[in-house]
Protein backbone atom coordinates (compact mmCIF):
# COMPACT_ATOMS: atom_id res chain seq x y z
CA UNK A 1 0.00 0.00 0.00
CA UNK A 2 0.84 3.44 -0.33
CA UNK A 3 0.89 5.31 2.89
CA UNK A 4 -1.73 8.59 3.01
CA UNK A 5 -1.82 11.16 5.65
CA UNK A 6 -5.37 9.33 6.15
CA UNK A 7 -3.50 6.23 7.47
CA UNK A 8 -1.46 8.45 9.72
CA UNK A 9 -4.14 9.61 11.22
CA UNK A 10 -6.33 6.90 11.80
CA UNK A 11 -3.09 4.71 12.93
CA UNK A 12 -3.74 2.23 10.31
CA UNK A 13 -0.74 0.84 10.31
CA UNK A 14 0.53 0.49 13.66
CA UNK A 15 -3.44 -1.28 13.91
CA UNK A 16 -3.11 -3.34 10.95
CA UNK A 17 0.16 -4.99 12.76
CA UNK A 18 -0.99 -5.67 16.32
CA UNK A 19 -2.44 -9.24 15.04
CA UNK A 20 0.76 -10.13 13.33
CA UNK A 21 4.10 -11.37 14.14
CA UNK A 22 5.76 -8.20 13.69
CA UNK A 23 3.79 -6.91 16.70
CA UNK A 24 6.36 -7.63 19.56
CA UNK A 25 8.58 -5.06 17.51
CA UNK A 26 6.53 -1.58 17.30
CA UNK A 27 7.01 0.81 20.16
CA UNK A 28 4.39 -0.02 22.52
CA UNK A 29 1.88 2.78 23.58
CA UNK A 30 3.84 4.22 26.86
CA UNK A 31 7.25 4.58 25.23
CA UNK A 32 5.33 6.19 22.02
CA UNK A 33 4.03 9.08 24.12
CA UNK A 34 6.90 9.31 26.50
CA UNK A 35 8.86 9.82 23.49
CA UNK A 36 6.63 12.30 21.92
CA UNK A 37 5.77 14.41 24.91
CA UNK A 38 9.16 14.55 26.35
CA UNK A 39 10.16 16.05 22.27
CA UNK A 40 7.43 18.40 22.03
CA UNK A 41 8.15 20.37 25.86
CA UNK A 42 12.06 20.36 24.36
CA UNK A 43 11.10 22.12 21.59
CA UNK A 44 12.70 25.15 21.11
CA UNK A 45 11.30 29.16 21.13
CA UNK A 46 13.18 30.55 18.20
CA UNK A 47 13.04 34.07 17.70
CA UNK A 48 11.34 35.08 13.97
CA UNK A 49 9.55 31.67 14.11
CA UNK A 50 6.64 33.15 16.26
CA UNK A 51 6.08 29.91 18.22
CA UNK A 52 6.24 27.76 14.67
CA UNK A 53 8.98 24.89 14.81
CA UNK A 54 10.94 23.29 12.05
CA UNK A 55 11.35 19.72 10.62
CA UNK A 56 14.80 18.26 9.00
CA UNK A 57 14.02 15.68 6.16
CA UNK A 58 16.66 13.58 4.46
CA UNK A 59 14.78 11.00 3.21
CA UNK A 60 10.88 10.26 2.40
CA UNK A 61 10.02 13.81 3.82
CA UNK A 62 11.63 15.53 1.11
CA UNK A 63 9.64 14.07 -1.43
CA UNK A 64 6.68 12.90 0.64
CA UNK A 65 6.28 14.95 3.72
CA UNK A 66 2.34 14.72 3.97
CA UNK A 67 2.84 17.34 7.38
CA UNK A 68 1.15 20.48 7.00
CA UNK A 69 3.64 23.30 6.45
CA UNK A 70 3.82 26.63 5.49
CA UNK A 71 7.58 27.04 4.11
CA UNK A 72 10.02 25.07 3.02
CA UNK A 73 13.79 25.69 2.42
CA UNK A 74 16.93 23.86 2.10
CA UNK A 75 18.97 23.23 5.17
CA UNK A 76 22.21 21.45 6.02
CA UNK A 77 22.86 19.86 9.03
CA UNK A 78 26.63 19.01 10.44
CA UNK A 79 27.55 16.56 12.85
CA UNK A 80 25.11 14.23 10.90
CA UNK A 81 24.91 12.41 7.80
CA UNK A 82 22.77 10.38 5.61
CA UNK A 83 23.53 6.69 4.78
CA UNK A 84 21.42 3.37 4.67
CA UNK A 85 21.83 2.20 8.08
CA UNK A 86 18.71 0.73 8.71
CA UNK A 87 17.17 -2.43 7.99
CA UNK A 88 13.36 -1.93 7.17
CA UNK A 89 11.24 -5.21 7.77
CA UNK A 90 7.66 -3.70 7.67
CA UNK A 91 7.98 -0.45 5.51
CA UNK A 92 10.23 -1.23 2.46
CA UNK A 93 11.34 -4.78 2.92
CA UNK A 94 10.02 -8.14 5.44
CA UNK A 95 11.55 -10.05 8.24
CA UNK A 96 12.66 -12.61 5.69
CA UNK A 97 14.07 -9.72 3.13
CA UNK A 98 14.94 -7.06 4.52
CA UNK A 99 15.57 -3.93 2.59
CA UNK A 100 17.04 -0.72 3.67
CA UNK A 101 16.03 2.95 4.65
CA UNK A 102 18.11 5.95 5.67
CA UNK A 103 18.87 7.56 8.85
CA UNK A 104 21.05 10.00 10.25
CA UNK A 105 24.34 8.83 11.59
CA UNK A 106 26.98 10.64 13.14
CA UNK A 107 29.55 12.27 11.45
CA UNK A 108 30.29 14.60 8.23
CA UNK A 109 27.11 16.70 7.34
CA UNK A 110 23.87 16.26 5.57
CA UNK A 111 21.79 18.07 3.44
CA UNK A 112 17.97 18.00 3.11
CA UNK A 113 14.67 20.15 3.37
CA UNK A 114 13.54 21.97 6.45
CA UNK A 115 9.66 22.36 6.67
CA UNK A 116 8.11 24.99 9.23
CA UNK A 117 5.09 23.66 11.33
CA UNK A 118 2.49 26.03 12.55
CA UNK A 119 2.40 26.70 16.26
CA UNK A 120 -1.27 25.79 16.55
CA UNK A 121 -0.83 22.48 14.22
CA UNK A 122 2.52 20.96 15.83
CA UNK A 123 0.88 18.25 18.44
CA UNK A 124 -1.23 17.16 15.89
CA UNK A 125 1.77 17.12 13.52
CA UNK A 126 3.94 15.79 15.47
CA UNK A 127 1.85 12.66 16.46
CA UNK A 128 1.57 11.98 12.81
CA UNK A 129 4.65 11.93 12.69
CA UNK A 130 5.73 9.43 15.51
CA UNK A 131 3.12 7.11 13.91
CA UNK A 132 5.27 7.59 10.50
CA UNK A 133 8.94 7.49 12.03
CA UNK A 134 8.61 5.82 15.82
CA UNK A 135 6.52 2.79 14.90
CA UNK A 136 9.69 0.61 16.11
CA UNK A 137 11.64 2.87 17.96
CA UNK A 138 14.38 2.73 15.54
CA UNK A 139 15.28 6.66 15.47
CA UNK A 140 16.00 9.20 18.37
CA UNK A 141 13.64 12.36 17.96
CA UNK A 142 16.89 15.25 18.14
CA UNK A 143 16.17 19.15 18.18
CA UNK A 144 19.56 19.75 15.44
CA UNK A 145 21.01 23.26 14.53
CA UNK A 146 20.72 23.72 10.83
CA UNK A 147 21.90 26.34 8.52
CA UNK A 148 20.02 27.98 5.89
CA UNK A 149 20.96 30.32 3.49
CA UNK A 150 20.86 33.47 5.10
CA UNK A 151 19.68 32.89 7.87
CA UNK A 152 21.58 32.00 11.83
CA UNK A 153 21.32 28.69 12.94
CA UNK A 154 18.23 27.54 14.12
CA UNK A 155 17.01 24.55 15.64
CA UNK A 156 14.93 21.51 13.61
CA UNK A 157 13.53 17.95 14.57
CA UNK A 158 15.27 15.40 13.04
CA UNK A 159 15.13 11.41 13.36
CA UNK A 160 18.39 10.14 13.93
CA UNK A 161 19.48 7.01 14.21
CA UNK A 162 18.87 4.75 17.40
CA UNK A 163 22.36 2.66 17.37
CA UNK A 164 20.80 0.34 20.33
CA UNK A 165 18.01 -0.45 18.09
CA UNK A 166 18.25 -4.43 16.87
CA UNK A 167 17.99 -3.03 12.82
CA UNK A 168 20.87 -0.87 13.12
CA UNK A 169 22.66 -2.06 9.87
CA UNK A 170 26.26 0.08 10.50
CA UNK A 171 27.88 1.08 7.95
CA UNK A 172 27.91 -1.95 5.01
CA UNK A 173 29.87 -2.24 1.52
CA UNK A 174 27.43 -0.71 -1.10
CA UNK A 175 27.29 -4.27 -2.98
CA UNK A 176 25.39 -5.34 0.34
CA UNK A 177 23.46 -2.46 0.56
CA UNK A 178 22.60 -2.40 -3.36
CA UNK A 179 21.69 -6.23 -2.65
CA UNK A 180 19.25 -5.10 0.29
CA UNK A 181 17.97 -2.48 -2.06
CA UNK A 182 17.15 -4.46 -5.30
CA UNK A 183 14.63 -6.80 -4.84
CA UNK A 184 12.69 -6.18 -1.34
CA UNK A 185 9.89 -4.65 -1.18
CA UNK A 186 7.27 -4.38 2.23
CA UNK A 187 3.97 -1.99 3.09
CA UNK A 188 5.51 0.83 1.17
CA UNK A 189 6.57 -0.64 -1.62
CA UNK A 190 10.04 -1.57 -3.04
CA UNK A 191 13.16 -0.39 -1.77
CA UNK A 192 14.59 0.33 -5.18
CA UNK A 193 11.99 2.96 -5.13
CA UNK A 194 13.19 5.06 -2.17
CA UNK A 195 16.17 5.22 -3.15
CA UNK A 196 15.11 6.83 -6.82
CA UNK A 197 12.11 8.85 -5.07
CA UNK A 198 14.86 10.33 -2.84
CA UNK A 199 17.59 11.31 -5.34
CA UNK A 200 14.71 12.81 -7.14
CA UNK A 201 13.52 14.74 -4.36
CA UNK A 202 16.34 15.65 -3.40
CA UNK A 203 18.13 16.94 -7.22
CA UNK A 204 14.23 18.96 -7.75
CA UNK A 205 16.10 20.76 -4.64
CA UNK A 206 18.89 21.48 -6.33
CA UNK A 207 21.12 18.85 -4.21
CA UNK A 208 23.56 16.32 -5.81
CA UNK A 209 24.21 13.59 -3.24
CA UNK A 210 26.96 11.68 -4.59
CA UNK A 211 26.78 8.45 -1.99
CA UNK A 212 23.27 8.14 -3.53
CA UNK A 213 23.85 8.50 -7.29
CA UNK A 214 26.96 6.21 -6.71
CA UNK A 215 24.61 3.40 -5.23
CA UNK A 216 21.78 4.23 -8.08
CA UNK A 217 24.38 3.42 -10.27
CA UNK A 218 25.35 0.13 -8.55
CA UNK A 219 21.92 -1.01 -8.78
CA UNK A 220 21.44 0.07 -12.31
CA UNK A 221 24.61 -1.82 -13.42
CA UNK A 222 23.72 -4.88 -11.14
CA UNK A 223 20.48 -5.19 -13.01
CA UNK A 224 21.95 -5.16 -16.71
CA UNK A 225 24.44 -7.29 -15.54
CA UNK A 226 22.19 -9.77 -14.17
CA UNK A 227 20.02 -9.22 -17.37
CA UNK A 228 22.85 -9.33 -19.76
CA UNK A 229 23.44 -13.25 -17.95
CA UNK A 230 20.11 -14.18 -18.27
CA UNK A 231 19.58 -13.47 -22.04
CA UNK A 232 23.05 -14.87 -23.00
CA UNK A 233 22.84 -18.76 -24.23
CA UNK A 234 24.03 -21.47 -22.22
Amino acid sequence: MAITRQDLETDRLRASLCSTPVASSLLPEEAFERSLRATLDQRPDTPGLAGDVLLFGYGSLIWNPMVIHTDRQLATVHGYHRGFYLYSRINRGTWDDPGLVLALDRGGSCQGVVFRIPHHMIEQEFRLLWRREMLTGAYHPRWLNVKMNGSPRQRALAFVMNRGHEAYAGRLPDDRVVACLRHACGLYGPAREYLQQTLLGLATNGVDDPYLGRLWRRLQDTDATAAQAVSEPA
